[in-house]
């Protein structure tokens, strides 16, 4: 399994929502370019960025440094946020992000998602469904900046594009997202059991070395972390077995 630094940008800071919440939100001092290096140096070889402005209210000001840090080549990066049509998709992968993230368009633009998915190749996209856990223990998708429960299982979502060759799902428990209690490991397995050839990438929750290695013990992909290596609560030599440049 591959460790994926998170970097959530919001007015060109780096910052962290809990729960998705704007209003709560926590700054960081560091530089998206000092964080690229950091976490290159470690021995990631992705690196994962979402333009949270862009994901709320389709606003561009995140673009041009996103567009500088792929530009230097020296990590893959993954971004999402706000990438809503053809045309945006098309700018951030001819501008070198390796690849893009689409989100609540893929519950409402299916067969514009489809098409992407046919047009660009299954990967150099990813997409990424929040989900909460019902009341029977069903992850359902969340819609309106995680504030609706929508009609979608998890699954559900996930086979409207089985046919189109899907290959890389980011899949997010909004209840664990930044508050450091562990990520849902029961999510995770059912989905690799579901869905084999599917790269599932698993976010939220992830505070330490222990949950890094019961995510790898479901067949995840990869685990995407931003709070915990933001704030240095995992030691370097803990994360090594992860980071494929370590």
């Amino acid at each position: 399994m591959r460790l994926i630094p998170a970097i959530d940008l919001r007015a060109g800071r780096c910052v962290r929502l809990l729960h998705g919440d704007f209003e709560a939100e926590t700054r960081y001092p560091t530089d998206p370019e000092t964080l690229l290096v950091k976490y290159r140096s470690c021995g990631a070889d992705w690196l994962h960025i979402v333009d949270l402005d862009g994901a709320r209210d389709g606003t561009l000001q995140n673009r041009s440094i996103i567009m500088q840090l792929a530009a230097q080549k020296t990590m893959k990066l993954q971004v999402g946020g706000g990438l809503r049509n053809t045309a945006a998709l098309a700018q951030m992968l001819d501008a070198g992000v390796a690849r893009v993230v689409v989100g609540s368009a893929a519950l409402y633009k299916i067969e514009q998602v489809q098409a992407w998915l046919m047009h660009f190749g299954p990967q150099r996209l990813t997409l990424a469904f929040d989900v909460s856990i019902d009341d029977n223990g069903l992850p359902r998708v969340m819609t309106h900046g995680w504030q609706r429960q929508s009609e979608y299982s998890l699954w559900r979502a996930v086979d409207t594009y089985a046919h189109c060759g899907l290959k890389h799902v980011l899949c997010t428990d909004v209840g664990r997202d930044g508050a450091l209690i562990g990520p849902n490991i029961d999510l995770y397995a059912e989905g690799v059991r579901r869905y084999p050839d599917i790269e599932w990438q698993a976010s939220g929750g992830i505070r330490n070395a222990h949950d890094l290695h019961a995510l790898n013990a479901t067949g995840a992909a990869a685990a995407i972390s931003g709070k915990a290596l933001l704030e240095d609560l995992i030691p370097f030599e803990e994360l090594q077995p992860f980071l494929p440049n370590a």
